[in-house]
């Protein structure tokens, strides 16, 4: 089993589940990104300092023996990665990656997209749902999915491409809105919210990486939402975390701008197979 992204905020979740499951990892890493606490299991690290810069020779040799790989690493620095260039570059690296792949005679390829390649808003999205990205990242994913479906599909590869929505938990960015809210509110200080009207579907990151490891096993193919299926407004989850310190008058609704391609609804109907 090949991992990329292992120790991103997803990878991390990705990986602890498919060792629970004994699945034996071999796992994607720049130098230093790797504590010795990490190394719980069968870990095998494959030092890189850039994976979207190797070429198809360099992954042929790394995917040796492995019969399924876990593509997780993608560029999103916070703020920047939406409509960066850095996407584009990405793309062309997974691609050498899904050519190497073909090339290895593994088995099984699950890539990780996101819930913006759908056309949105949509409270009720299915794997089946309307395509339509609005940002560079969301585009290039989507490419990445077109592509890689028939590449795969004439090499006898199977493919599962799993969307996910909106995480939340261990690891998270501080910046985003959960973290903020617990920060704030545990500090007894005033969360400036929007309107607080819009419909989200969250997940815990832990459960999402749980599905995503759990299509190893499965065997699923094909686009797989990695949701909750409980959609719920923003002001019914910042209420419920303030309801955690007695702070719900701490929570100010309507100061806060949206930004302008803020969908107002997006959530998804769950079709990941029992694992």
């Amino acid at each position: 089993m090949l991992v990329t992204g292992g120790t991103g905020f997803v990878g991390r979740q990705i990986v602890k589940s498919l060792l629970a499951r004994g699945h034996a990892v071999r796992m994607t890493a720049r130098p230093g990104r790797v504590n010795p606490s990490d190394l719980v299991g069968r870990i095998e690290i494959v030092p890189t300092l850039d994976l979207f810069d190797e070429n198809e020779d360099w992954w042929l040799s790394r995917l040796e023996g492995v019969d399924a790989v876990i593509h997780a690493a993608w560029y999103v620095e916070p703020g920047l990665y939406l409509d960066s260039a850095e996407n584009i570059r990405c793309l062309r690296g997974s691609l050498r990656l899904a050519d190497a792949v073909c090339r290895a005679g593994a088995r099984r390829f699950i890539g990780v997209g996101t819930c913006f390649e759908y056309r949105l808003p949509n409270a009720a999205i299915t794997e089946t749902s309307p395509l339509g990205p609005v940002t560079v990242y969301a585009a290039a994913k989507l490419a990445l999915y077109l592509a890689a479906r028939r590449r795969f599909a004439a090499a006898g590869v199977d493919f599962a491409w799993a969307r996910l929505f909106y995480l939340y938990g261990e690891g998270e960015h501080p910046a985003r809105l959960f973290p903020s809210l617990h920060r704030r509110l545990g500090a007894g200080e005033q969360m400036i919210l929007s309107a607080g009207d819009k419909i989200r579907d969250f997940l815990d990151v832990e459960i999402a990486g749980a599905d995503v490891a759990g299509l190893v096993d499965t065997g699923q193919t094909g686009v797989v939402n990695v949701c909750s299926g409980e959609p719920v407004t923003l002001r019914d989850a910042a209420e419920r975390i303030a309801d955690l310190y007695g702070a719900r008058h701490l929570l100010s609704f309507g100061a806060a701008q949206v930004h302008p391609r803020d969908p107002q609804a997006v959530a998804g109907v769950c079709n990941v197979v029992e694992h």
